[in-house]
């Protein structure tokens, strides 16, 4: 199962990276979604259903079903809506571009490992990759918000955030009541929902979604 779990948290590490290199939006959605899902795949991974009691591996099957579906199905729906709707198909130029993001995404990924090792943990991490995993989309997504100028691609970055924060709390914080994780899906949900919204308004008023040029007015 140790395996298994490695294989996700290199995946999310690899099409976060991806997400990094790529200026096509529909791409790095698709490749939120599909980490969307691995990620989704935690609670169930993390926690062996053998070394789980009988209602515990219920509540993270439930858990986890209902995270791919978020993760991976619902949200990126919205934003494959909202992009096809405001009629936008790449990043053309961000503020940092894509060499430069992909050399900064390998210097969070080195440092995300050197500030994992530093760290005492309560409990043995179940994997090596987990904690520098978790680090790593925080960074990557906080990164995202501030260096692209496409309203879309800062969605994406905050969802990368919140992956990593979903992350560490299935991994580490495994005793924690699971309403409380649900409520923080219910907080993203809702952030994107209204993020498409905004995004699909903002298209059809000022005929872009480059969050840069917000600042004008349109008649």
């Amino acid at each position: 199962m140790h395996h298994g779990l490695d294989i996700v948290l290199l995946l999310a590490i690899l099409t976060t990276l991806g997400v990094l290199g790529s200026s096509r939006l529909r791409t790095c959605i698709r490749l939120v979604a599909f980490q969307g899902m691995v990620i989704g795949l935690l609670p169930v991974l993390a926690t062996p259903l053998a070394q789980a009691d009988a209602g515990l591996a219920t509540m993270g099957i439930a858990y986890a079903a209902a995270s791919v579906a978020s993760r991976g199905l619902l949200f990126p729906w919205l934003l494959l809506r909202a992009q096809r709707q405001a009629n936008v198909r790449r990043e053309v130029e961000p503020y940092v571009g894509y060499g430069a993001s992909l050399a900064l995404g390998a210097g969070a990924l080195v440092f995300s490992a050197w500030l994992s090792s530093r760290l005492p943990l309560p409990e043995p991490a179940p994997s090596p990759f987990a904690l520098p995993m978790a680090f790593f989309l925080g960074l990557t997504g906080l990164f995202l918000t501030v260096s692209r100028k496409k309203a879309i691609m800062q969605v994406l970055g905050y969802l990368l955030l919140e992956n990593g924060i979903f992350a560490f709390g299935v991994i580490f914080v495994r005793h924690q009541p699971l309403l409380v994780e649900l409520g923080v899906l219910l907080d993203i949900f809702a952030a994107t929902f209204v993020m498409g919204v905004a995004i699909f308004h903002i298209s059809r008023e000022f005929e872009h979604v480059d969050a840069d040029r917000l600042t004008s007015l349109k008649d």
